[in-house]
């Protein structure tokens, strides 16, 4: 049971750090139609930016300050040069933010080097929020904090113990998440500023006859959704590891989340980082090979088929390809996504 508990808080707080970073291109793409391909950038910068501030002020001011400076840094870029692509098209777009995620890796290696920093969080968050203790005589209970060693320790040999903590920078980074989507789901449907910004989208013209700067409206979206990457940088750098590949290794993957959900869909991009998060923790933590998860289905196998490499890889092996098959799959089936609209 504590396999399966901590398997699934694993699989949800991965899940929800990319939603953390899903939301903020999710925002852009249904505000703009715009495709940030440098959004993962964005969320590399916001680490770095977050281990520099922590370094002179401290982790919590660092959470505040890092997002603005990304946002503003955002900002700056959607007026200087995505502004200027922007009549050429979605292709220009797609360019040109591709060109900037190049520079920005460049910039990164050049003023931090290309080694990982040692991003400590603060103490608050050091250390298990809750450990959960599963004895063979007494059943799974939570213990808050860290278990006391004695409680881990079976007096007797025939009663078997595990202790299994949580961290508390996952449980942070998991409020944190839902504390974004709530937030943006008030900002957007229930205040002026949330229904200036969707109108601006589709009638940018009667919005501009109001007295709306449409062109500061989407500037203003750009550095919000460059603040979210950041603010979710800041958290997954001192989380997990702060170096160059943090971009690489997670931008593919909020695409397929963004595709998945459906593009422009707040809802759906948190309901498919759940789904992706979950389904990659399992597979990771399941260590039977294909051949072996066949014969536990009772599916019966040649010796040749057993003796095939394929089947002989792990589930832990084929997890990384596993939300690619399910944005292939997807697109086949449901184009527009879990909870999307738009059928382009």
């Amino acid at each position: 049971m504590e396999f399966f508990t901590i398997s699934m808080l694993n699989g949800l707080s991965y899940g929800l750090l990319l939603f953390m970073l899903s939301s903020g291109l999710t925002l852009i793409f249904s505000m703009m139609g715009v495709l940030n391909f440098a959004h993962a950038s964005f969320y590399m910068l916001g680490a770095y930016a977050g281990y520099t501030v922590a370094q002179l002020v401290g982790f919590w001011p660092a959470l505040l300050i890092a997002p603005l400076v990304v946002g503003v840094l955002g900002s700056l870029f959607e007026r200087a040069c995505l502004r200027k692509v922007h009549k050429f098209g979605h292709v220009a777009e797609l360019l040109v933010t591709f060109g900037l995620s190049f520079v920005i890796l460049e910039l990164v290696q050049l003023i931090w080097g290309r080694t990982a920093l040692e991003f400590q969080p603060p103490a608050a968050l050091q250390g298990p929020a809750f450990t959960l203790v599963h004895s063979s005589v007494e059943g799974l209970r939570l213990v808050w904090g860290a278990a006391p060693a004695a409680l881990c320790q079976a007096a007797d040999a025939s009663i078997r113990v595990v202790c299994s903590p949580f961290p508390a920078t996952r449980s942070f980074m998991m409020f944190v998440a839902v504390l974004m989507l709530v937030a943006l789901w008030l900002l957007l449907t229930r205040t002026r500023i949330g229904l200036v910004i969707q109108a601006a989208l589709t009638h940018p013209d009667a919005v501009e006859s109001l007295g709306h700067n449409v062109p500061r409206v989407f500037m203003l979206v750009f550095g919000a959704g460059a603040a979210l990457a950041g603010l979710a940088g800041v958290i997954g750098g001192s989380t997990f590891v702060t170096e160059p590949a943090m971009a690489a290794s997670v931008g593919p993957v909020i695409f397929v989340v963004v595709v998945v959900g459906g593009m422009g869909s707040l809802t759906g991009a948190f309901l498919a980082s759940l789904i992706i998060g979950v389904i990659q923790s399992f597979a990771v933590a399941l260590d039977y090979s294909l051949a072996g998860l066949a014969s536990q289905l009772g599916l019966q196998l040649s010796a040749q088929a057993q003796a095939n490499s394929v089947l002989k890889l792990t589930l832990s092996q084929v997890a990384p390809i596993l939300p690619y098959l399910f944005l292939v799959l997807m697109l086949i089936f449901r184009p527009k996504g879990l909870l999307g609209t738009r059928e382009d």
